[in-house]
């Protein structure tokens, strides 16, 4: 994984951010507690976190899904995107590692905007779905165990409506995608993946090399 765009140099990537990156306070100290963290490479980049809230602002987004939410930083990225009645669902397992995210939300004045759902996420996408949730998202934010990714997909897209916006993290997988050697099973795992969104033709499909890789699936 990487927290920064590949593909640059050190200086071009630091000059992408001096030109385009307009990071709140919040976020910004939200991304430095997290650099700090034992598993702050799962840290989305800022640059993706800004792409990812202007989708936000080009589909008018009012109902959102996250599956992962690590800190709590592309949650917040969306929900200050958000109108006043807009709403994140949130999916994760962790209390100690969202503990974090709820106390940034507070501080950003987003909280009431965010249904954290602590438990098992097919669990919680399948108890949507039995709700009658089908179709009532506007988009949806994959990001959790790449194990797990066609499962979150597939209830994924029978959350969104028509015209949503799928965007799932870590694609490219710091390039071990394309080294064959690599037989570990979330290597796998996304490889497969990728293949299985380039034949599906329920979407419009592009793969934005941004940050680790971010996959964009419009529903038709």
């Amino acid at each position: 994984m990487s927290n920064k765009t590949s593909g640059l140099d050190q200086q071009l990537y630091n000059y992408l951010l001096s030109v385009s990156l307009r990071e709140a306070d919040i976020l910004r100290q939200l991304r430095e507690e997290t650099a700090q963290h034992p598993r702050a490479v799962m840290q989305i980049a800022p640059e993706q976190g800004q792409f990812m809230a202007l989708l936000i602002q080009l589909l008018g987004a009012k109902k959102t899904l996250e599956v992962g939410v690590f800190t709590g930083y592309s949650s917040l990225c969306v929900a200050l995107m958000l109108p006043p009645t807009g709403q994140v669902v949130a999916c994760d397992v962790s209390e100690e590692y969202t503990a974090i995210a709820r106390r940034y939300w507070q501080a950003a004045g987003v909280a009431d905007k965010i249904d954290l759902r602590l438990a098992p996420a097919i669990e919680t996408l399948d108890q949507l779905l039995a709700d009658g949730e089908a179709e009532t998202f506007d988009f949806a934010f994959i990001d959790a165990d790449k194990r797990n990714y066609q499962a979150y997909y597939e209830r994924s897209l029978q959350l969104i409506r028509p015209g949503g916006l799928i965007a799932i993290d870590n694609v490219l997988w710091s390039g071990r995608v394309i080294d064959f050697e690599d037989q570990d099973k979330q290597t796998q795992a996304i490889r497969d993946f990728n293949q299985y969104l380039y034949q599906d033709n329920r979407i419009s499909l592009s793969l934005v090399p941004i940050a680790d890789g971010l996959t964009l699936a419009l529903k038709k």
